[in-house]
């Protein structure tokens, strides 16, 4: 069941299946998180190791990528993603299959200038999200990310989802969800639509501070939702238990103000919020629809409920039972609105990826985080809403994203 009210272009009724070295059958497993596990994938025997090989290909190290049906056409997919391919593939480099793996990476990600050395060899590059292969040898040099699955462009047409108009009627035997995000006490102003549920997906403060969750909390209370449910994002640090311990233990300069808190100021703040239901690795069902909220991402600059990618993560998503029918998480998946331009990445989780699209398989999945990801997607079963209503300058001007659901057993 889609969403009624909504309009979903055509795109397959299934998810397309997933590639690459992090994909396995169930259980889902994690994407290798260590260098050496990385390397071991790249056997000198040829085996095929983690979906992806490196061989050499003669005694003048050229160097040869062999991947998985999805790549097996380069020149089909810088086509269909309008990629220069001169830019990518100079006479010197030697690519074979390797085309997808560049799909959404700008042009000015790749050098390929040549570094003289005796022998090939591997090494590891981390760029602020992925990490990459990179083969170097006399005569050329080939990037290669560490997993080989690229979703569609964000704006891709087959993933667009057009937005509920806040004057729609809502269908008979459906409930209306309003969904919001990152708005880090900035709600004054903030139009809300009608609607039976509000979904707010975290970073409602600046720093958790039990000033900011209070002032959160009355406006929750002026608000004429029936239901309205909260999880944390990075931003509320109080709420992380394990950061605070680790916070009072040092004079932590970049939160200073949190730092200065005492644990009796903070050790109860969730129960601050008397005018919602705060989920936290938890559910709820509401209206016959089950609801998992998760406040966890990927680390970023050491903030609240940052965890590594990988293992760490993935234990996290594992938590989230299956048959879900709303997700909320607080940051998003990789490929679904985690565009972030001045990165010049995607910075979704693989894992929560993996976990939606194979596993879980929720009607909606909502979140924020990526202030600059807002709007919605579809993958032909899941409908992905970044409703991040701050923009990447803190502004407040995204609106709330609108989404009607028919009722479980309605007709």
């Amino acid at each position: 069941g889609g969403a009624s009210g909504s309009k979903v272009l055509p795109c397959s009724p299934r998810p397309p299946p997933l590639h690459g070295s992090q994909i396995s059958d169930y259980p889902i497993t994690a994407v290798s998180d260590t260098l050496a596990e990385e390397l071991g994938a790249f056997g000198a025997d040829g085996k095929k190791g983690s979906g992806v090989m490196a061989r050499r290909g003669s005694s003048h190290s050229k160097v040869t990528i062999t991947v998985d049906e999805y790549s097996s056409n380069p020149t089909q997919a810088f086509t269909h993603y309008n990629i220069n391919q001169s830019r990518f593939q100079p006479p010197h480099v030697h690519i074979s299959k390797a085309g997808s793996f560049m799909v959404n990476i700008p042009e000015s990600t790749f050098r390929y200038t040549a570094r003289p050395s005796q022998h090939p060899r591997l090494r590891a590059v981390k760029s602020f999200r992925f990490r990459w292969f990179r083969f170097e040898s006399t005569h050329e040099r080939i990037l290669v990310p560490s997993f080989t699955y690229f979703p569609e462009r964000q704006d891709a047409a087959e993933n667009r989802v057009e937005p509920i108009p806040y004057d729609a009627p809502k269908p008979a035997s459906h409930t209306r969800f309003v969904c919001v995000s990152d708005t880090h006490s900035r709600t004054d102003g903030i139009q809300m639509p009608y609607g039976d549920v509000l979904l707010h997906t975290g970073d409602f403060t600046e720093l958790g501070l039990p000033s900011e969750v209070k002032k959160f909390n009355d406006w929750l209370g002026g608000l004429p939702y029936e239901y309205k449910v909260v999880i944390a994002g990075n931003h509320e640090l109080t709420f992380d238990k394990d950061f605070m311990a680790d916070l009072v233990k040092q004079d932590y300069y970049r939160f200073p103000s949190v730092s200065k808190l005492r644990p009796e100021d903070f050790d109860n703040v969730q129960s601050l919020l008397t005018n919602c239901i705060y989920l936290q690795d938890s559910e709820i069902t509401i209206k016959g629809f089950r609801i998992y909220g998760t406040p966890w991402t990927p680390w970023f600059n050491g903030w609240g409920f940052n965890l590594p990618r990988g293992q760490s993560l993935l234990d996290k998503w594992n938590q989230i039972p299956e048959d879900i029918d709303i997700l909320m998480t607080h940051g998003p998946p990789l490929g679904f609105r985690d565009w972030v331009p001045k990165e010049l990445q995607r910075v979704g989780c693989v894992e929560l990826l993996n976990t939606v699209q194979r596993r879980v398989r929720p009607k909606l999945h909502v979140y924020g985080g990526i202030h600059e990801g807002y709007g919605l997607m579809t993958d032909g079963y899941t409908t992905f809403i970044n409703s991040s209503t701050c923009t990447v300058s803190f502004q407040p001007t995204n609106p709330p994203i609108v989404f009607d659901l028919p009722n479980p057993g309605s007709s």
